[in-house]
């Protein structure tokens, strides 16, 4: 093969490339608007339900993706102009960005997935206490209102069953005005509903709210781990294909002065 011919060939090969990483930065956007998005949605609403986590991990897992969300939209344009402008120190730049967001998700989809083997313990060891000793208690209005939001959005009373609230600080106390249950356990709730623990009024649903919470965690958690991981993976192909793309150029340059 000649060396016009291999020059041709290595033109044609980086023309393509460089339609490529036009098509993968499409892909990129979509994929960071989509982790940015479960991000939000994780964040705004579920938060009402943070509360009632003794740990934190579910939240970082959802603030990681919303910042690499982000950097992944910010980057795409760096992108583009990158390869438009087919500039090495540009493309270096957005080939360590990409680097830089593939271990952030990385990292927020194993977050995600290590919490997801913690979280029944978790809920079994915390729950119940949370609930019935912060209930209605002064400078715990956030926990309050997550426990009425639980058992009305679940239809559940109570952490395993409606009988946890018989030794809650709350329902011992005067200010429960003779209540079993708080009234978010009612089926219709109304003032004072929660006089009446009969199973016509309340809700007694086996295995109470902690195997819901549980499931609609764990179900959460997967969506964040998947997301993460899944589009980590898109970037790390997208960060091969510029180093291929930067090696070219590199290759290009010197071809070049070498003719000079």
């Amino acid at each position: 093969m000649s060396s016009s011919a291999y020059k041709d060939g290595e033109d044609w090969l980086t023309v393509c490339l460089k339609y490529l990483l036009f098509v993968f930065n499409s892909l990129f956007w979509v994929g960071g608007a989509g982790v940015l998005g479960v991000g939000v949605w994780t964040v705004v609403e579920k938060s009402q339900f943070l509360s009632l986590l003794a740990s934190s991990a579910f939240a970082i897992s959802a603030y990681i993706l919303i910042l690499a969300g982000g950097l992944v939209v910010l980057t795409g344009f760096l992108g583009c102009c990158a390869v438009i402008r087919e500039q090495r120190s540009c493309l270096s730049t957005y080939f360590f960005c990409l680097l830089l967001i593939f271990l952030i998700e990385l990292v927020a989809g194993v977050l995600a997935y290590v919490y997801y083997q913690r979280l029944s313990q978790e809920l079994k060891e915390h729950l119940k206490q949370t609930m019935t000793d912060n209930y209605a208690q002064p400078g715990k209005e956030a926990i309050t209102l997550a426990v009425d939001k639980l058992q009305q959005d679940f239809k559940c009373c109570g952490s395993d069953s409606y009988q946890d609230w018989t030794s809650s600080t709350y329902i011992s106390s005067k200010s429960a005005g003779g209540r079993l249950v708080p009234d978010s356990c009612c089926k219709s709730v109304t003032p004072d509903c929660g006089s009446r623990d009969h199973p016509s009024n309340i809700y007694k649903v086996e295995g109470g709210c902690i195997t819901k919470l549980e499931q609609f965690l764990a179900d959460h958690l997967l969506i964040i781990g998947a997301v993460g991981i899944g589009v980590a993976c898109l970037q790390l192909a997208g960060a091969i294909l510029t180093a291929y793309f930067i090696f070219l150029l590199y290759k290009e340059e010197e071809e070049d002065m070498a003719a000079l």
